[in-house]
């Protein structure tokens, strides 16, 4: 029996699972006034509230965020969770309300300095975009662009079924 030797679209493809493994939110220290290491977890959390909210405005439909979604996003426990929620409030950066739709529970909200955060953040997201590719043909960096936003939405939509 022979071996199949794989085509070169194969060993492609075989690769990217440990290119991913490689990205490294490292790259977004070094860029011009970075956000700490530290800052940089708080904002997993933060993102998640953020997204809530912005989808919340696009389709008028109120998202609530509780400590219970943030550990579901993430994949974590719900302990984990706890402590990462806890440790952006005591950060300043969310904080926590009742539930308009349930008063019994507490949902999570961006405080106004979680908002200059995330604000921050997306600036280094784009310089550290903007440096890595700095010699990349601007077709190039725009089609990936293109392409790494749709790969999360095909990722977020099938985290959602």
């Amino acid at each position: 029996m022979t071996k199949h030797e794989p085509s070169a679209s194969e060993r492609l493809l075989d690769t990217v699972g440990p290119a991913f493994g490689k990205l490294r939110r490292s790259a977004l220290l070094e860029v011009e006034n970075p956000v700490s290491q530290k800052d940089l977890s708080r904002t997993l959390v933060l993102n998640i509230v953020l997204e809530a909210e912005q989808a919340a405005e696009q389709d008028g439909e109120a998202r609530e965020v509780t400590v219970g979604a943030v550990g579901a996003h993430l994949g974590v426990d719900p302990s984990v969770a706890s402590r990462m929620v806890s440790d952006s409030i005591a950060a300043g950066y969310l904080i926590r309300a009742a539930s308009q739709q349930d008063g019994r529970r507490t949902v999570l909200q961006l405080s106004a300095e979680g908002r200059e955060l995330m604000a921050r953040f997306r600036r280094h997201q784009r310089a550290a975009f903007e440096s890595i590719t700095a010699d990349w043909p601007e077709g190039e960096r725009l089609e990936f662009a293109r392409l790494m936003l749709k790969y999360v939405a095909s990722q977020d939509a099938l985290r959602n079924r």
